[in-house]
């Protein structure tokens, strides 16, 4: 069972009630868990100690678990010193207080912060990449994981506190930022799962924040607070910030009632930041001119994450020494030092990410630089600026709102670790009082106090699984966000339909549009989907101009609305329904006006899960789309050659249509690829005619297609291809095969992972036998990996699969580095070269940041290439640029000294400018140099990273 604030929902499935009722704060540094005892009346909310190692062999009962996972050296700790009362088999791995303190000594062992990386659409968050680049024999976990292990270990904490009450048995309220998107809720529900709480309610943080002070004032909070006055609830942690504006309204009874009228956008802003500021500073204090290794740099930043805490807190010292070793993971060695005083950090934190800005200032839309952990940081570190946007933005959008209100809130309500400093929260009270001194010079927002700012969100989600049970204070909290559709308005401009307006809360009917559209059957149709957090009037059925400073963008519904009938028409009138879920989600279906179909359309947040799938940009779109008499001469030269009756034969196909349309054929828009693959793909029963005409059709098809995205619907299509081709050649000649290999080399962008790994599967079996037998003379050689064409594209196509495991990949690496002397592989020479190249390159082509192979296996591979290699060669350059490639982030990039000395070489090879500067100061590519990495040229349009 999952909730998301809906109080109507029976409990337990309608069966006897749970007598806890428990709040788990699941936070990016400390989780913390709070509990009622129902059977006890009048009823309070209790902490539950977390039972947790604090050293070896040593184990406490804690107020709070850090949420820090430490994997131990093989041997570093005997095995009863990691043992915790509930422990059945030996512990690998441990958390809490201990993984804490130990881990930030110890390098590439430590996780830390999986919570942002919940959020953190740019990598596959069900894939294992955690500890970000951790050490070589270090396991690796996916974010959903690590949560997950976190909650597993409160639950056996619990069970073995009240075993007669299994925590799966009670009613637990989980908390998640109210900035959460869809994906993080619904990760958050598994990782949940996956601890084996498979009942949970999600309740949004700032919110169990209030509900917490409301607990704590029970007896008078309606004395404290009065009708029309709006609330601002100010939740930085240490790795999100959360706004949150609630207005206080009267009720039928005559009694106040709480609205939660707007959440702002999802910042991954916190406690994080500052300890990464810190630490480039620190950083350019101890090393001159130069960065730390990676390695040590892991040890720097939890070492200033402690100095933060020390230097701002209420008894503060005047100085730190901030000491970083230089030794392993067991050694004593050498250490770096450095005398950090408060007032130097103070000034440096608060000017950094609470500066006095003015209410009309808007955030930075620039990177900052922080990329050091790989996540996407809020591009402005000013914490004030990011507040400042939100109030103002929200001023006059409530429905209650009166004209020219004011955006000045009237309470406060601080929540989240960062908030643990009097310094900070007075710093942000003063920036606030300067934005409204005009309205009242004497003006200061009424602060609301919770005593324990760690405890707060777990008690409050406690008090929220009480509310649920018909006891307490509710706050009226709907959808805070407005959802739409795009649609063409009357004059056939792109427009925005409101599906769902902000305020709805989760219903069990659909909510249909009073309105009838057009709808496309049985072929591919996309519905593009917005959302706003500050347009939150607007009302279902409202056709709105699209406004992209008031709209996001989010993955589009793509899809093939099935009829399973041929002879139905291929559109039909229908409208549109929407429903918002009990976990904040949105189905949206089409109900045909006049007949019985109906489909439910769901968001396609698969680009947000997984990363085989490109979030939909419309780059290639604005390529131009072309005039249907165009493609209708296309089409007809398609089927001259594979139609019934064809009269043309295969050879010379891309030449007839170039004529055909006098555009050469590096310049044929997306728009025209993709009516040619759709024209191919109705033809595909030619392929018996010949050899040459099935060569000629796999070509085709995969230059249409190609790269495989940056077209709407492209998952789809490449799908379809993929059903049509997978193992089905009809001709077994050397030409089909060489052009197999092409055409998924071509789209390799558009396949999952699981069919790149399952398309290479075979071809690698081959490669490892030609393999050795090339390196030890045993075995038969096979048909790949030597002098032929096929072997050439075989190789390529090996390099374009970015989602294959590091492992793989870097199997694949080695062996081309043992094959390359061997003088039967000069043939293939330059695609062992250019795969390397791809495979080994710092900046992927569609691949996300979690493939990306470690920089020590790059040093040694272009090491092992400059004894082999001519620096001459055009493709040697290039695959050398892709290895070494700048891109400021440690974690990627190769050691200054090997970067220095590749440039230097390719310096006196003559390679070209561009290249170098590439190596030496990063970049983007150009569009030969994008043509050069993928292979060819790429549709008009789209270019590489």
């Amino acid at each position: 069972m999952v909730d998301s604030n809906h109080p109507h929902q029976p409990d337990n499935g309608g069966t006897e009630r749970s007598r806890f009722v428990v709040g788990i704060d699941l936070g990016t540094t400390n989780c913390a868990v709070c509990y009622v005892d129902t059977h006890q009346d009048p009823w309070h909310i209790r902490t539950f100690a977390v039972a947790q190692l604090t050293a070896p062999g040593q184990m406490e009962r804690m107020d709070t678990l850090p949420s820090f996972h430490y994997e131990p050296v093989a041997g570093e700790l005997q095995v009863e010193a990691l043992r915790l009362p509930w422990n059945e088999d030996e512990p690998d791995y441990v958390a809490g207080v201990f993984a804490r303190d130990h881990g930030r000594h110890v390098p590439g062992r430590l996780i830390h912060s999986a919570k942002s990386w919940l959020c953190h659409s740019g990598v596959d968050r069900k894939a294992a990449l955690l500890p970000w680049h951790g050490a070589a024999d270090v396991e690796s976990l996916s974010p959903v994981e690590v949560s997950a292990r976190y909650l597993d270990h409160i639950r056996r904490a619990w069970d073995t506190e009240f075993s007669e009450y299994r925590l799966s048995d009670q009613d637990v309220v989980l908390t998640i930022p109210a900035s959460f998107d869809e994906v993080a809720r619904e990760l958050t529900v598994a990782a949940a799962r996956m601890a084996d709480l498979p009942r949970i309610v999600l309740i949004e943080e700032p919110q169990a924040a209030f509900y917490s002070w409301v607990d704590a004032h029970r007896d008078n909070w309606d004395q404290q607070v009065s009708a029309g006055q709006k609330i601002l609830v100010c939740d930085i942690g240490g790795g999100t910030s959360d706004f949150t504006l609630i207005h206080v309204r009267p009720a039928a009874d005559g009694k106040l009632q709480f609205h939660r009228v707007a959440v702002g956008e999802h910042l991954i802003l916190g406690g994080d930041n500052l300890d990464l500021a810190l630490a480039h500073h620190a950083e350019g204090k101890l090393v001159d001119h130069g960065r730390l290794e990676p390695r040590h740099w892991d040890v720097l930043v939890p070492a200033c994450r402690h100095a933060k805490e020390l230097l701002l807190g209420e008894q503060a010292p005047e100085q730190f020494t901030l000491s970083v070793s230089t030794g392993g993971a067991r050694l004593i060695g050498d250490s770096l030092q450095l005398q950090l005083t408060r007032d130097v950090v103070v000034q440096m934190l608060l000017d950094g990410f609470l500066p006095q800005v003015g209410l009309d200032e808007k955030p930075a839309r620039r990177q900052s630089g922080f990329q050091e952990f790989g996540l996407p940081y809020a591009p402005d570190a000013a914490i004030t600026r990011y507040l400042a946007a939100f109030l103002t933005a929200h001023t006059n959008e409530a429905a209650d709102a009166a004209p020219g209100a004011s955006a000045r809130p009237d309470v406060v309500l601080f929540n989240g670790g960062f908030f643990a400093s009097p310094m900070l929260r007075g710093r942000l009270i003063d920036v606030m009082r300067s934005w409204f001194t005009t309205e009242d010079p004497n003006w200061v927002p009424r602060e609301l106090n919770n005593e324990r700012l760690d405890l707060s969100v777990a008690r409050g989600a406690a008090y929220f699984g009480m509310v649920r049970r018909g006891t307490g204070v509710r706050i009226a909290a709907g959808l805070a966000r407005t959802y739409y559709v795009g649609v063409a308005d009357e004059s056939g401009e792109p427009a925005a339909l409101c599906l769902v307006s902000a305020g709805t809360e989760p219903a069990a009917e659909t909510l249909t549009i009073d309105r009838e559209f057009d709808l496309r059957t049985d072929k591919p149709v996309e519905f593009p989907i917005f959302v706003s957090s500050t347009r939150l009037t607007d009302q279902p059925g409202h056709v709105v101009p699209i406004d992209n400073e008031q709209m996001t963008s989010l993955p589009p519904i793509r899809t093939v609305l099935q009829t399973r009938k041929t002879s139905v028409q291929a559109s039909i009138r229908a409208r549109l329904g929407a429903r918002l879920t009990e976990i904040g989600t949105l189905e949206v279906w089409c109900s045909q006006s006049d007949g019985p179909r109906r489909w439910q359309l769901q968001f396609d947040v698969r680009s947000a899960t997984q990363t085989d799938l490109e979030t939909h940009s419309g780059h290639a779109e604005q390529a131009g789309i072309v005039d249907e008499r165009l493609t209708a001469a296309v089409s007809q030269i398609i089927a001259s050659v594979f139609g019934t009756g064809a009269t043309h034969k295969p050879a010379g196909l891309p030449r007839r249509i170039a004529q055909e349309i006098e555009l050469s054929r590096d310049d044929w828009p997306p728009s025209l690829l993709r009516s040619m693959w759709s024209r191919l793909m109705k033809f595909d029963a030619a392929r018996q005619l010949s050899a040459d005409h099935e060569a000629r059709w796999l070509n085709l098809l995969g230059y249409a297609l190609r790269p495989g995205f940056g077209m709407a619907v492209d998952d789809w299509r490449v799908e379809e291809t993929w059903r049509a081709l997978h193992g089905r050649l009809v001709h077994g000649s050397p030409a089909c095969r060489v052009e197999s290999r092409v055409l998924w080399r071509r789209i390799a962008g558009g396949l999952a992972a699981g069919r790149q790994k399952e398309l290479t599967s075979s071809v690698l079996a081959s490669i490892r036998q030609r393999h050795r037998q090339s390196t030890t003379g045993r075995g038969k050689g096979s048909d790949y990996a030597s002098g032929t064409h096929e072997a050439a594209e075989v190789w390529r196509m090996l390099g374009s699969m970015e989602l294959l495991g590091r492992r793989t990949r870097i199997e694949v690496g080695e062996m081309i580095l043992d094959l390359l002397p061997k003088k039967k592989f000069v043939p293939i020479r330059p695609a062992l070269i250019w795969t390397i190249g791809r495979i080994g390159a710092r900046v992927t082509v569609y691949g996300p940041l979690d493939v990306v192979l470690p920089p020590d296996v790059i040093v040694e591979w272009t090491q092992r290439m400059f004894a082999v290699i001519d620096e001459a060669e055009p493709v040697t350059q290039l695959a050398l640029m892709q290895l070494v490639r700048r891109t400021d982030d440690r974690y990627r990039d190769v050691p200054d000294s090997v970067r220095d000395d590749v440039a230097e070489r390719m310096e006196s090879a003559n390679a070209r400018p561009h290249f170098i500067e590439l190596i030496r100061t990063g970049g983007t590519l150009d569009h030969t140099e994008s043509r050069l990495i993928f292979g060819e040229s790429l549709p008009i349009g789209l270019r590489l990273r």
